[in-house]
């Protein structure tokens, strides 16, 4: 492993680096440290080279809901991260611990308003309103997972895509960060706290697009129903420190924000070479969510 000396430069390591996920984009190796404990070594792929200093200034910001950084390497796109606990998979994805970790994720949100341009600059995705148009368009005109009738839907639909970007840009929500894949495999428990990690498909888009990933987590793992109460109540919470009266921006953004995770999906198969971009199997159920969404 490449990366190992550099890694025992930060951290007094007791065994030899485990590889626990390898994807295109993206690989881990846990780090097994004196005691018993572990540590985290993440290599970015190109596509989202911008997640480790992302994370370390998250990190500096709010470390009280942002996993430690240990040590992170801007150029070789490395992150050297302490354990952030137990995912919220580990206690069945419960609505309960949402409810505790989406203000908190709000708050961060309203808080790094401050930085959206330094994170452009920076290489995070923009997604903001004014570009999803162009993006929308940019779709459509690729050969897509879909059937016919899907399609024609979906050329169809770009004036009024359009124009509800145009209404919620109007709604005056800052553009901020927004994590983009925002689940149960990427919230952590650790004692009271709720830690965010993965940052690496994060864009500049509205804030209130996050939840999209959120909730269809919950309608696919848990098996709430799209009218349960539950996400009435999680709504709400993560609304809270927004302020009063956002239902229906946020309703809105619901809808515009199931393309943009569209889009996403797509900028990230680009990266990919073709053997990895067939593994992609969730993308037709997704776009099919964004036209369902939409309707």
């Amino acid at each position: 492993m490449d990366a190992e000396p550099w890694i025992r430069e930060h951290l007094p390591a007791a065994g030899a680096p485990e590889l626990v996920h390898d994807k295109a984009w993206s690989r881990v190796w846990k780090v097994p440290l004196p005691g018993g404990e572990a540590a985290w070594f993440k290599a970015c792929a190109p596509v989202q080279a911008f997640e480790p200093a992302l994370t370390a200034k998250l990190y500096a910001r709010w470390p009280d809901r942002v996993v430690e950084v240990i040590a992170h390497d801007v150029e070789r796109a490395w992150l050297l991260l302490g354990d952030a606990g137990t995912p919220l998979g580990a206690f069945g994805n419960a609505p309960e611990a949402w409810a505790v970790a989406l203000p908190q994720y709000a708050e961060l949100q309203r808080g790094e308003t401050a930085f959206a341009a330094d994170h452009l600059a920076a290489g995070v995705t923009d997604r903001r309103l004014e570009c999803l148009p162009g993006l929308y368009d940019d779709m459509v005109g690729r050969e897509l997972p879909l059937e016919p009738d899907e399609i024609a839907a979906l050329h169809r639909f770009a004036p009024r895509f359009a124009a509800l970007c145009a209404e919620l840009a109007a709604r005056g929500i800052a553009e901020t960060l927004q994590h983009d894949d925002l689940h149960l495999a990427n919230v952590y428990a650790q004692g009271d706290r709720m830690l965010i990690l993965d940052w690496g498909d994060s864009t500049i888009a509205h804030p209130f697009f996050s939840l999209f990933v959120t909730f269809r987590f919950l309608e696919e793992v848990n098996r709430l129903a799209p009218d349960d109460l539950w996400f009435a109540r999680l709504r709400d919470a993560y609304l809270e420190p927004w302020g009063a009266g956002l239902v229906d921006t946020f309703e809105l953004a619901q809808r515009v924000g199931a393309f943009a995770h569209v889009f996403g999906w797509l900028r990230l198969r680009d990266h990919l070479p073709p053997s990895d971009r067939r593994s992609m199997t969730s993308l037709p159920a997704i776009l099919r969510q964004a036209i369902a969404t939409a309707a």
